[in-house]
């Protein structure tokens, strides 16, 4: 169904240039991975029904300082081979990056959070994801074990959101052992976004990537996720989160993860709500000083 144009209600996509010769402040990049997935995915799918998603919103926001208009957005498009050639994706990334100050992933699953971390010079971890991601081999469920095998200190990575039933004692052991910080989805229920936020951050540090796992939240609003459980956080809470990183001068990148595009619901809630995270993402970067 074609949406109708006004021109004094302009689509979020309008904000987007594809222009490729010049710097900007937020890069917006496809990472269409998903045959390391543990389950079985079309998240390949994803970052173009993302970028879909984006005609359904305005530029307005109720932030006064929030200014789309001030910022240089770009969109590079999609990566090649994702799945089969990382490294060449990480080069890719780190030449994106030279040119902008946010570099943000599409996926993808959650494999492409190591080549993003990578690609985007940071120092720092903070997911949001009801699982650790800790498991071995080269999949959806091991990039912050690669990442700190990689080199990444453990001490500098910081989880919200883990999930009761969704992942096992002994990756909660590694997680103790590589000196993560854990922040339980249930410990949420009793804390701010900000009050966690600010714990967060201030751990990772300076050059922080965020990933966005999607899954992490309550699966009534993410039915694409496959992984996602009843009870997890909120619409809300995501995008406050998405907000508040993108308004931290600390976040050098982040990614948006674990979405099935195709296995959506109706009304696409679930890339819909992405899409949100991706334009309060930027409206935080526009408060930065």
């Amino acid at each position: 169904m074609a949406l109708p144009h006004d021109p004094l209600w302009p689509r979020a996509s309008s904000l987007f240039s594809r222009e490729t010769s010049t710097s900007s402040d937020v890069t917006v990049v496809g990472v269409p991975a998903s045959r390391t997935s543990l389950s079985p995915t079309s998240a390949h799918e994803t970052p173009d029904a993302i970028r879909n998603a984006l005609l359904r919103y305005s530029t307005a926001h109720s932030d006064p300082r929030v200014s789309f208009e001030k910022l240089s957005l770009r969109d590079s498009g999609n990566t090649a081979s994702p799945d089969s050639d990382e490294n060449s994706v990480i080069a890719e990334l780190r030449k994106l990056k030279i040119e902008t100050a946010f570099l943000l992933a599409l996926g993808g699953d959650n494999s492409i959070t190591y080549a993003g971390f990578q690609g985007s010079d940071a120092t720092g971890l903070i997911t949001l994801d009801a699982h650790y991601d800790l498991r071995d081999g080269v999949n959806n469920g091991s990039p912050v074990r690669r990442l700190i095998e990689a080199g990444l200190d453990g001490k500098k990575v910081v989880q919200i959101g883990i999930a009761d039933f969704s992942n096992s004692p002994e990756y909660a052991k590694r997680a103790k052992e590589f000196g993560i910080t854990v922040i339980p989805r249930s410990a949420l229920r009793s804390r701010s976004v900000s009050d966690v936020w600010a714990q967060a951050i201030a751990i990772a540090g300076e050059k922080t990537f965020v990933d966005f796992d999607m899954d992490v939240c309550d699966r009534s609003v993410v039915p694409a996720c496959p992984a996602a459980a009843p009870g997890g956080i909120s619409a809300d809470e995501i995008r406050q989160f998405a907000f508040l990183a993108g308004s931290s001068s600390s976040v050098v990148g982040a990614d948006i993860t674990e979405i099935d595009s195709t296995k959506d619901s109706g009304d696409e809630r679930t890339v819909r709500l992405a899409a949100l995270v991706v334009l309060e993402l930027i409206a935080g970067y526009s408060t930065r000083e």
